[in-house]
């Protein structure tokens, strides 16, 4: 049985405007070593076009923590957030990493979400490694509708980034 992300009660999937799912299964690669980089924002542009602009302001340094507090710009948006899940994978418990986003302004372009991470060993050397963001607002409805799914491509493109990445430093 596959593992599933915690979701907070108002950002239950299927309950708010815009849902997006995506997830890949690699061989060969750690999830402490996807969960280290997954944490490590200094790279995310690296492997991710459209993470910009990633400022902490919590706490020191580039790498996620519980209870961060962070802000960075994506598919437009300029989203302040918080950690609100942070478990590194340890001896078969997968991996999770979650954190609340906001976007302030009218509600023509007020938007929450909840962006979760899941990081899961699997049989034979083979990391899951899923992503999932649940999304409430005006701007939220306008990704839903929008075609193609920029959302869903878009997380598509972050996680086999990450698998790139984890899998080019393991072939160092």
């Amino acid at each position: 049985m596959l593992n599933d992300i915690h979701w907070p009660h108002d950002y239950l999937p299927g309950t708010t405007d815009n849902f997006a799912s995506n997830e890949i299964i690699v061989k060969g690669i750690t999830t402490k070593d996807v969960f280290d980089n997954l944490i490590d924002t200094s790279i995310w542009t690296s492997y991710y076009e459209n993470a910009s602009d990633i400022n902490f302001h919590n706490t020191p340094g580039t790498v996620l923590q519980p209870d961060t507090k962070f802000s960075f710009k994506t598919f437009g948006f300029p989203i302040e957030a918080e950690v609100i899940e942070f478990e590194a994978p340890d001896h078969g418990k997968p991996g999770r990493l979650a954190w609340h986003g906001w976007a302030e302004g009218d509600a023509d372009h007020r938007l929450g979400v909840v962006h979760a991470w899941l990081l899961e060993d699997l049989p034979e050397d083979r990391v899951r490694i899923l992503t999932q963001e649940s999304q409430k607002g005006k701007p939220a409805k306008e990704l839903f509708d929008s075609h193609p799914d920029i959302m869903n491509q878009g997380h598509q493109d972050w996680i086999k980034g990450l698998a790139r990445t984890v899998l080019a430093a393991k072939h160092k």
